[in-house]
């Protein structure tokens, strides 16, 4: 049994004197995410206009991007620039937390924008009688609290279990790595983590599915002009469940293989493709297709430059 109380991180490649230039290119990415995601949800929360649920919920979504964002990149720096890759184990598995916890709550959220989407289109009439403050708040806590409760039993159940090795090959704690380090079978860990999983993840995809279904077969009875306009409003939702469901796939792929035996290169470009391109597009989505969005963009930053 592995009594070490750190984790190493063994993916990280020794690029010498390319370490700065690739610190300096994480924290430009880095320093981006917190911008973008910080003025779509300034611009939303200073705009009583915007004061619906769409947008309370791309708000929510830039929140869980920050979250995630925070979970991931600081230590990620650090790391860039050491040489020796280890994490005590109570930081290894407050990551794990954070950064699935941040995953998980983005597939929600993008299912509870799906419904919303869905009263909209389908509803219209009875769009502001459905959608209330207090149904609101009640989504977006449903969207958060699974996933966080989640997330908590699978961290407890992989802390529990005695570990015959310390090495993990990814850039950053995996559940699903640590489980495999485990001296026991750990079937019943793993069972009750895959079966709470698919049932967030099967509540999440049915409500997507079905929420459009339901508009794809309005769209079907009416009018262009009314089909060109459900899309331009459904357009942002649909790009982020795309990223989402491709970056998510990679990830799932990625750990089905041994990463020994891939390029090392795209097993990090895979491996941080969920942590960085949702947080980086997401909020360019929102910001640009909407023109709800965007004009109050160009209002906050005029009357800034102004002052």
């Amino acid at each position: 049994m592995d009594n070490s109380s750190y984790f190493n991180l063994s993916i990280f490649l020794n690029i010498g004197p390319y370490r700065y230039p690739a610190f300096v290119l994480c924290l430009l990415l880095y320093v981006f995410i917190v911008c973008a995601n910080l003025v779509i949800i300034v611009v939303i929360l200073r705009e009583r206009a915007l004061h619906e649920a769409m947008y309370v919920f791309i708000a929510l979504l830039s929140a869980n991007a920050l979250y995630g964002s925070v979970g991931f990149f600081p230590r990620f720096l650090l790391d860039i620039l050491s040489d020796a890759h280890l994490i005590g184990r109570p930081a290894c598995f407050a990551q794990i937390y954070v950064i699935y916890s941040y995953a998980f709550s983005e597939v929600t959220i993008l299912g509870v924008m799906s419904y919303d989407r869905y009263v909209a289109v389908c509803q219209p009439l009875h769009y502001h009688s459905r959608m209330t403050s207090r149904r609101v708040k009640q989504l977006a806590a449903l969207a958060l609290i699974f996933p966080s409760l989640f997330v908590c039993l699978s961290v407890y159940m992989s802390a529990r279990l005695p570990l015959c090795g310390s090495t993990i090959q990814k850039l950053f704690c995996s559940n699903w790595h640590v489980v495999k380090l485990a001296c026991v079978a750990s079937a019943l860990t793993q069972i009750i983590a895959t079966v709470a999983g698919l049932i967030i993840s099967s509540i999440t995809v049915f409500s997507i599915l079905y929420s459009y279904y339901r508009i794809v077969r309005l769209c079907w009875k009416s009018s262009s002009g009314f089909q060109t306009k459900v899309f331009q409003s459904c357009l942002p939702h649909i790009i982020s469940i795309g990223i989402n469901c491709l970056t998510a796939l990679s990830d799932s792929v990625l750990n089905s293989y041994n990463v020994q035996d891939l390029n090392p290169f795209v097993a990090i470009i895979v491996s941080l493709e969920f942590l960085i391109i949702p947080p980086i597009l997401n909020p360019l989505i929102y910001g640009l297709k909407l023109p709800e969005i965007r004009t109050h963009i160009v209002r906050l930053f005029k009357f800034k430059n102004n002052i």
